[in-house]
C-alpha cells in the first residue's frame, strides 16, 4: 500500500459514526462499516472500495446514506466493489 496516505481519524469523524448508527444507516459497531464510511465521507473520497454488498455497496441503501450525508454536510464516495470499479473482465 504504498504510496497511499493514511486518512485521519479525527473527533468529527467519531461524531459522523455515532450519526451513522443513530440513523440506523450502519449496524452498531463503531469499529466497522460506520467507520468506513465516515472516513471516506469526511475526507472526500471519491471512492469506498468494498465486498460489503450488505450495509456499503449496496443500491437499497444508498439512497438512505445519501440522505443523512445531506444532513451532516458531507461529501458522498461512490461506493462501489473492485469489480465494478475495475470493470468485468469478462465483458469485452
Amino acid at each position: 500500500m504504498e504510496g497511499f496516505p493514511l486518512l485521519d481519524i479525527n473527533e468529527a469523524i467519531a461524531d459522523t459514526v455515532a450519526n451513522y448508527i443513530a440513523h440506523h444507516v450502519m449496524p452498531n459497531d463503531p469499529a466497522g462499516d460506520a467507520l468506513h464510511l465516515a472516513i471516506a465521507s469526511f475526507h472526500r473520497c471519491d471512492f469506498l472500495l468494498t465486498w460489503n454488498c450488505r450495509h456499503l455497496a449496496n443500491a437499497n441503501k444508498f439512497g438512505h446514506i445519501r440522505q443523512v450525508n445531506s444532513l451532516l454536510g458531507l461529501y458522498v464516495p461512490a461506493l462501489v466493489t473492485p469489480l465494478e470499479w475495475l470493470g468485468d473482465p469478462h465483458e469485452a
